[in-house]
């Protein structure tokens, strides 16, 4: 049977968007997030292929730039709007902020941690976030060093995350420690407060160290 498509207008005082898995998990968010700009859909499949099981089959909520505590709903069966205190998400009564956007983050992904690398041969690389903004720049320090600009590989969107890359030709032998920092589209950098994951997700910058040999 094909499916039947109804469009709605949301009545007045609708703030949040509320969804409901077949398990009874729930997650919400403002609604204000879905104005346009961002990518927010229902995903029935992936890869060409229906969706797996594992990954929410039939369908899943999926928008970017929130956290999936607020918003990735799995075996997704309902969705609804509401005031934003009429109703909370699961995670929020066991503690977690009720917003979640997503934080700026970067991390170093080569050299591993204590890895011996000829100096020759080092390069720095790793991966950095923030989908629905994007990365404009991610630096590197070595041993509190100044700030290095990074080379970053072109991404299919705002919503991808972006491979970085650090040559450092003659770096002298022994142990060293980098640590990286990105900067979103809009010039603002990533935050050095340290602060753990719960309630809203974790900051700090993300440090390696490293040995020089040769």
């Amino acid at each position: 049977m094909p499916h039947r498509v109804v469009e709605q207008v949301a009545q007045p005082g609708a703030e949040q968007v509320l969804s409901t898995s077949v398990d009874g998990w729930t997650s919400g968010f403002p609604v204000e997030v879905l104005d346009g700009e961002r990518t927010a859909l229902v995903a029935y499949g992936m890869n060409g292929e229906p969706l797996p099981a594992e990954h929410g089959f039939p369908v899943r909520l999926v928008v970017s730039g929130l956290y999936g505590y607020v918003s990735a709903t799995k075996w997704l069966e309902t969705i609804e709007l509401t005031t934003w205190e009429g109703r909370d998400g699961y995670w929020v009564p066991r503690g977690w902020a009720k917003e979640g956007p997503i934080k700026l983050a970067s991390r170093i992904d080569v050299p591993r941690r204590g890895a011996q690398v000829p100096a020759d041969a080092l390069v720095l690389g790793g991966v950095a976030w923030l989908p629905a903004t994007g990365v404009g720049a991610v630096e590197v320090s070595v041993d509190e060093g100044p700030w290095q600009e990074c080379e970053l590989a072109p991404v299919a969107s705002t919503d991808t995350w972006v491979q970085w890359r650090l040559p450092l030709p003659g770096l002298p032998a022994g142990r060293h420690r980098a640590r990286v920092r990105a900067i979103d589209a809009e010039g603002r950098p990533q935050s050095e407060e340290v602060r753990p994951p719960a309630p809203d997700g974790a900051t700090g910058l993300h440090e390696q160290e490293f040995e020089v040999v040769g």
